[in-house]
């Protein structure tokens, strides 16, 4: 009986990692860390490799992509999950 209390607390325990995973994964804080790591990339190496004045503003050029595009997969899952 032991054991069995043991393998379903195993569980549980399991359970919340993965929707702990899920709700990262999904998460404006991680969407947001990515996109500021991709514009300070992107300004970083256009710095480097451009003489652009204004490479802040076309910087944000992939961000704005890169935010879109996760945007958009949202709405591709939920037409995917329909038609499965």
């Amino acid at each position: 009986m032991e054991e069995l209390k043991e393998r379903i607390e195993s569980i549980e325990n399991r359970n919340k990692r993965v929707e702990l995973d899920k709700a990262w994964e999904t998460s404006i804080t991680r969407r947001l860390c990515i996109a500021i790591l991709t514009y300070l990339i992107v300004v970083l190496y256009s710095y480097l490799i451009s003489k652009n004045n204004n490479i802040f503003l076309s910087s944000l050029v992939p961000v704005i992509g890169f935010l879109l595009s996760t945007l958009s997969l949202r709405l591709v899952r939920k037409k995917w999950e329909k038609n499965k």
